[in-house]
């Protein structure tokens, strides 16, 4: 029975059924942004930048400066990098950002690769970051003119030997050495990356921050604590209002869908009610075709939500961060949760209906 009234409403069926799936892809919607702001918190800070602290000097400094930072209390380890201002020029495209050059091997600072496994910096040629590379419309072997953007201001050519994927700004990378030999300079460098022994943490801090030549200090923990607080207050907290709404548009899919259908079909439950069937046999033909029309949007409302996911994060692309599509396996747990019990629900607010049908007024109805 439940069948065959599918198959004579079958417009009406397929109807419930992007309706409901609709409301599941837009729970995914809600959440993944979640996953995706957790996953690049961990690639990020936990992956590519686990320095304690970073510091960056006024000026370009000797490479000596290293080893005073490695002498002080509590630096456990130091990893240096030359910062140098630049536009990158490839045909009618430019862009201004900056080229870092780091040491190969580096621990506390790494570049990776779209596998997020490290990238070892080449002693020749630059390394992009993806969206940089499609923002110049440049592949690996192309050439691009840098404008150095300090001191002489020299303009050269340099080849991208290599595209790295990072999910916050756009850079370009180099070996410390080669972007010394690119700007025609010794051993010098603009900062460095510092491991710290968390108990020497505040005092160093201090003591780096009153130093005349340190122009910026920055701690990993606090600029993690920055990014979250940040995307609370942006993204997520979207995020949450599109889950809540997501989850009231569920349940009043559902509990619509089965509040027309015992409209529809009240008199005919209320005969069968009259030729034996049981409240229970009655209401499993109503909430049956609920359950089977649920179950079966499930599956599509999750292939929607995808779909829906990857099209938001293209359409969130810019040169601040990139937001890539995850979606752990509780967030499609989670939707198919609501799914479920708004069904049960909705099942639940009917049963007491179907259960008060007037008999009477079926017997005394005309034929």
């Amino acid at each position: 029975m439940i069948i065959r009234n599918i198959q004579r409403q079958c417009v009406k069926a397929m109807l419930t059924i992007l309706g409901i799936s609709i409301a599941c892809g837009m729970i995914l919607t809600g959440l993944f942004q979640r996953d995706t702001v957790s996953y690049m918190v961990n690639v990020q800070f936990g992956m590519a930048q686990r320095e304690d602290l970073s510091v960056t000097f006024s000026d370009p400094t000797s490479y000596r400066a290293r080893f005073d930072l490695l002498a002080l209390p509590g630096v456990q380890h130091v990893e240096v990098f030359r910062a140098v201002p630049v536009r990158l020029r490839n045909g009618p495209r430019n862009y201004r950002t900056g080229i870092r050059g780091m040491e190969t091997g580096g621990d506390i600072a790494r570049l990776l690769d779209a596998d997020l496994r490290p990238v070892a910096l080449p002693t020749q040629g630059i390394l992009l970051t993806d969206y940089l590379a499609q923002l110049l419309d440049v592949r690996v072997g192309d050439r691009l003119t840098v404008e150095v953007l300090e001191g002489n201001r020299p303009v050269r050519e340099v080849t991208v030997v290599a595209l790295v994927r990072e999910y916050l700004g756009v850079s370009g990378y180099m070996h410390l050495a080669g972007i010394n030999q690119f700007m025609q300079e010794g051993p010098t460098i603009s900062g460095a990356y510092l491991s710290v022994d968390r108990v020497y943490m505040a005092e160093l801090y201090t003591r780096l921050k009153n130093m005349p030549r340190v122009a910026g200090l920055a701690e990993r923990i606090q600029e993690i604590r920055n990014f979250n607080r940040v995307m609370e207050e942006t993204m997520l907290f979207f995020t949450y209002v599109a889950t809540i709404f997501a989850v009231v548009i569920a349940f009043g899919v559902i509990y619509n869908s089965a509040r027309i259908a015992l409209t529809e079909r009240g008199r005919e439950l209320a005969s069968l009610r009259v030729l034996g069937f049981t409240r229970a046999e009655s209401a499993y033909i109503l909430l049956g075709e609920l359950g089977l029309l649920a179950l079966l949007a499930i599956p599509l409302g999750l292939v929607l939500g995808e779909a829906m996911c990857y099209y938001i994060a293209r359409t969130m692309q810019s040169d601040l961060f990139r937001v890539p599509v995850v979606l752990e396996p509780k967030t499609y747990a989670f939707a198919c949760v609501v799914v479920v019990v708004s069904a049960l629900l909705s099942g639940m607010a009917v049963r007491r209906r179907l259960d008060q049908l007037d008999l009477i007024a079926v017997l005394k109805a005309a034929e």
